[in-house]
């Protein structure tokens, strides 16, 4: 601090801080105990604020925009209900791996504990449900923290952070510091893997016979250059690469090594070459239960490399053989840098008979899918996502996909072919519904000139669909794209394959006519109704400057294919009905399990 300058109050400070550490947007809703913070926002330009509607968006809205930017995303929300509000949005963001810092208010310091008003145990509430966090009980702790909090979210594995910020420390006047530049003298995460273990990785890949890449969203959080050295990877080696459902865009979809998405919903030649590989690299992915399925069949065959930043994601859920910490993308150039100095790349007669048994999986056509071309005919969801990838691929616009939960998600990430990496933005490990709208809105913040589209799920849709009014305010142009089957589709399936086709309380009964919703917040509403419509509708609401809800009618009994049951292996999959392959038991259920 310079000793001439006098001291500010903490709010004042508070924002000071945050523009050190590049802050922006903030995406907030006010409320007493930071009536101070919008005080001094309203007197400032530098930091941007965006009203929304509920505190579970604000996260989600911070969480696209970080995600779309490979910045912090920045939210503040008020004391006691907005706090606990902010929850669901924080333990989506831990989960997923995003870095946000969440500012939230507390009543003044000498009523903590004394059930003011609007009062919570913030720290004790969010603790599970953030990297880390913060009580600030000394103005002189103000700045420090602040700056603490920005480099402990972006950091190691990125996650939330929380600072509570009692009112009175927002009033009272406080010093202001700059950041160190100094080593945390506590949280010191290791980036630079050990060159020792990037030698037993070269090894075994070198005399790898079947080996495969199992990539995860730690690429996509690494920066572009990881996904950019995954790509050169790919290239020098000849090995079959597949992502999770958070790595998806890390290795562009046209690639030819590119096998799919793996895991519950993956392809089948994803899901096989898991199971029959001899090597798995795994890289920057946790293990998760919805890609491995029986953890006892998982890869029963394989040796197993397992890069990760995260010292407690590794031996966590299945035992490696050789595990490297650090960040993804130094591990990436390590081993590129390795495998060229030794020529330690994979024998090619043993990769070229690898691609030919994965070549007969790719045969099976696991993404297959009849759209009927009658005039008339129902909409197939997947039919209506490809025709969303193919005219938007059309269109020339950068496109940002996010999605609710459920089965359009799956569908979104089988069909939608994403080229590069960030512009793919879905709740995974949590499963948020309402992830998607907010997460949208973020992200053309973030990207005002770019298409934003939320496939969605009329249910879904449903959980936040009050931002629409924060659309509105901004002048936010996000495309909202409902596979509307009328069911929780996900529970329905569920219901049908599982639960003898009881569908308790999956039928929505009392819809929204949504067009007339959309125009109720100042949007655009638009149906189809039938395959005919379809194209028209995409390309008019491509076209259209506003934010757009369009409504699209779906087959309601289309389920999710291939499916692994759970407790199942990778290669016991369900393909669905009407898929007859050769050594193929047909369930009572009318699926295929092969």
């Amino acid at each position: 601090m310079n000793h001439a300058e006098t001291p500010a109050a903490g709010a004042q400070v508070l924002l000071r801080a945050l523009k050190e550490q590049g802050v922006e947007v903030i995406f907030g809703y006010p409320g007493g105990a930071v009536l101070p913070i919008y005080d001094a926002l309203f007197q400032q330009n530098a930091i941007r604020h965006i009203l929304v509607r509920h505190e579970q968006a604000a996260v989600h809205a911070a969480e696209g925009y970080a995600r779309s930017t490979g910045k912090v995303g920045c939210v503040l929300v008020t004391s006691g209900p907005g706090a606990t509000n902010a929850v669901t949005g924080l333990v989506d963001a831990l989960m997923d791996s995003i870095p946000l810092v969440c500012l939230t208010g507390q009543v003044p310091t000498h009523l903590i504990g004394n059930d003011a008003f609007q009062e919570a145990d913030t720290v004790g509430i969010t603790r599970p449900a953030t990297k880390h966090n913060y009580l600030v009980k000394r103005s002189e702790d103000l700045a420090r923290v602040v700056h603490e909090a920005f480099y402990v979210a972006r950091s190691g594995r990125p996650g939330p952070v929380v600072i509570d910020l009692p009112k009175d420390i927002l009033i009272k006047p406080a010093p202001y510091v700059e950041p160190t530049r100094e080593p945390h003298r506590s949280y010191r995460p290791q980036t630079e893997p050990d060159a020792g273990q990037i030698d037993k990785a070269v090894a075994l890949i070198k005399n790898a016979r079947r080996p495969i890449l199992y990539t995860g969203g730690g690429i996509i959080n690494a920066g572009p250059e990881a996904s950019a050295l995954l790509r050169e990877l790919v290239a020098e080696t000849g090995i079959p690469c597949t992502n999770t459902l958070m790595g998806l865009g890390s290795l562009p979809a046209s690639d030819p090594h590119f096998l799919g998405m793996l895991g519950m919903h993956g392809t089948y030649e994803a899901n096989m070459a898991m199971h029959g590989c001899d090597v798995m690299i795994n890289i920057g992915a946790r293990f998760d239960d919805r890609v491995t399925g029986r953890l006892d069949a998982f890869s029963p065959n394989s040796k197993k490399i397992h890069a990760d930043i995260d010292a407690s994601n590794i031996n966590k859920v299945v035992t490696v053989d050789v595990p490297i910490l650090g960040d993804a993308g130094k591990i990436l150039r390590a081993l590129l840098e390795r495998i060229r100095s030794l020529n330690a790349q994979p024998d090619r007669a043993a990769i070229t008979a690898w691609w030919r048994q994965i070549d007969s999986w790719r045969e099976k056509r696991s993404l297959a899918f009849v759209q009927p071309d009658a005039p008339g005919s129902i909409i197939k969801p997947q039919h209506a996502v490809r025709r969303l990838f193919e005219l938007t691929r059309q269109s020339g616009r950068e496109t940002f996909i996010t999605t609710e939960v459920g089965q359009h998600q799956m569908w979104a990430a089988q069909h939608f072919g994403f080229e590069r990496p960030n512009h793919w933005m879905t709740s995974g490990g949590l499963g948020t519904m309402g992830y998607g709208l907010p997460a949208a809105m973020g992200v053309q913040v973030a990207k005002p000139d770019a298409l934003v589209i939320d496939i969605a799920g009329e249910a879904s849709i449903l959980m936040n669909i009050q931002e629409m009014g924060t659309l509105a305010q901004y002048r936010l142009p996000v495309k909202v794209f409902i596979l509307n089957n009328q069911y929780m589709g996900m529970v329905r399936q569920w219901q049908e394959l599982l639960h003898g086709s009881r569908y308790s309380e999956s039928y929505s009964e009392a819809l929204p006519d949504f067009v007339k919703l959309a125009e109720s917040f100042h949007g655009v509403g638009m149906r189809a109704t039938s395959v005919d419509d379809l194209d028209r509708v995409i390309l008019e609401m491509i076209k259209c400057d506003r934010a757009v809800i369009a409504d699209i009618a779906v087959d309601q009994g289309e389920n999710v294919y291939p499916m692994i049951p759970s407790g199942a292996a990778h290669n016991e999959m369900l393909l669905g009905p009407d898929k007859n392959r050769d050594n193929a038991e047909v369930t009572n259920a009318g699926m295929v399990l092969v």
